[in-house]
């Protein structure tokens, strides 16, 4: 995975770490016991998620591949290896 950039966007980090930090705010009103509070973590978990594809959109986050495969030659060549597949020549 270190052969791709995934998740290593401005975009990722920022909806990643709302949604954390409503994860926590959840789970400490949970045991509390105070559904209200559970609830509004649960708001902040979902802003994360909206936050993060807004981001994306105005050009934060990762760009889509054009070849419909995200793979790098160093992964291709590693899968190819494992799966017993020829790997071309160099020349």
């Amino acid at each position: 995975m270190a052969g791709s950039s995934h998740g290593h966007t401005p975009a990722a980090w920022t909806g990643v770490t709302i949604a954390f930090i409503g994860f926590c705010v959840s789970g400490a009103y949970m045991v509390m016991a105070e559904p209200l509070g559970f609830w509004a973590g649960m708001v902040i978990v979902l802003l994360g998620g909206v936050v993060g594809m807004i981001m994306k959109s105005m050009g934060l986050g990762q760009a889509k591949s054009t070849h419909g495969d995200d793979w790098s030659g160093a992964a291709k060549a590693e899968a190819k290896a494992i799966s017993g597949e020829p790997l071309p020549a160099k020349g």
